[in-house]
Formats: C-alpha cells, sequence, structure tokens
C-alpha cells in the first residue's frame, strides 16, 4: 500500500485537493485552538488548515510524496507544521498530549484499526475531542472513494464498539456530496464522529 500511496501523492495536482474536510473544517471551527494530531494525514490539506486557525500541529504518514507535498502546502499558505514521516506502528504516541486528534479516511484492517484507536485515545488529553470522518460500508458499490475490502470500512456499530468507554458527541452515517480532489468526487457514504476522552 506504501508504494501505491507514493504514487497517489506524486501526481502534480492534489488527489483530495488542498481545502480541508467540509466536516473536519466545521468541528474545529467550534473548538479553542490547542495541539492536535492527524495521523496518516497525506497532502496536509487538513493539517494546514488547522494550522491556519493557530492550532499547533503534529501529523504523519507513511507516504515519502505525502510529506512533501504538505510541506509544500504549508509553505504555500504560510504556516508551519510538525510533519513526519511514520506509521502506525513506528509513531512515537505521546500519552495525555494532544487536544484534539482527526483521523479522516483513515481505512485499515480490523487489527490496525482497532491499535490505532487505541492509541489516538491514549495520546488524547483528558477532555479531549476525537474527530472521525470516513467511508460507511454503503460505500462499496459506489466509485467516488474508499477502499473495496468491506472489513476496511467503517459502521456505526463498529465505532460505537471501538470506543465503548468513551464519550460519543456525534455518530451518524449519511450521504454527502464530496468535492475533494479528483479521487473524492460525487455522492458518497460516510460515517462521521466526534468523542471525549
Amino acid at each position: 500500500m506504501k508504494n501505491f500511496w507514493d504514487q497517489r501523492y506524486a501526481e502534480i495536482t492534489y488527489a483530495y485537493g488542498k481545502e480541508p474536510n467540509v466536516f473536519f473544517r466545521q468541528e474545529l471551527d467550534k473548538m479553542p485552538a490547542g495541539c492536535i494530531l492527524l495521523p496518516a494525514e497525506g497532502e496536509g490539506r487538513n493539517a494546514v488548515y488547522a494550522a491556519s486557525q493557530g492550532w499547533q500541529v503534529d501529523a504523519f504518514d507513511y507516504s515519502v510524496s505525502g510529506q512533501k507535498k504538505a510541506n509544500q502546502l504549508a509553505h504555500e499558505k504560510n504556516v508551519s507544521l510538525n510533519y513526519l514521516l511514520s506509521d502506525i506502528y513506528t509513531f512515537d504516541w505521546p500519552r495525555d498530549t494532544y487536544d484534539a486528534v482527526g483521523l479522516f479516511f483513515v481505512h485499515l484492517l480490523p487489527e490496525a484499526r482497532l491499535f490505532l484507536h487505541q492509541k489516538v485515545m491514549e495520546t488524547l488529553k483528558p477532555g479531549g475531542t476525537l474527530l472521525l470522518q470516513g467511508f460507511s460500508k454503503e460505500q462499496l458499490p459506489l466509485s467516488t472513494g474508499g477502499p473495496k475490502n468491506p472489513d476496511m470500512l467503517f459502521s456505526t456499530t463498529l465505532l460505537e464498539k471501538d470506543f465503548l468507554a468513551y464519550s460519543l458527541q456525534l455518530l451518524v452515517q449519511e450521504s454527502v456530496i464530496l468535492t475533494e480532489g479528483p479521487y473524492h468526487n460525487g455522492k458518497a457514504e460516510v460515517v462521521k464522529m466526534v468523542l471525549k476522552k
């Protein structure tokens, strides 16, 4: 998969655009700026937006091309990021550190997903917020993005189970129209979640 993402992010255009995810922007705008972590951040659109709003941003991805594009976008928007080259297993997850974590279209196989979800809750400060959006299982027949392995897609039931011990603020599955670059474009089925530690 690393080669797949390196090739996608090596394209001249930004695969998912330069603007932040709409749900990410809406939720972030409700929160006082603090310290945020964005795992699997790709080309940096959400990280750059957070930095432009005064957040201290840590982000990582295992794609060299993604990191390069993110740093280009940060330079273009005149903001600074701490963007590391890492995967979820090699990232040094500091405990009780972040005011917010954003997981946006981070689709993993079940074992890796459970590992990631455990780590993001450990790294959040008490009272911190997790923002998540990803494709639901209803996305499978659609051609507007996302993996074709149903085990890598979300449902509200799955997320309730993963985060049973925490305070759900929002958890919905809905149809949206994505306008996020060439690869997220058109009608899509997503799950949105806001969670407090």
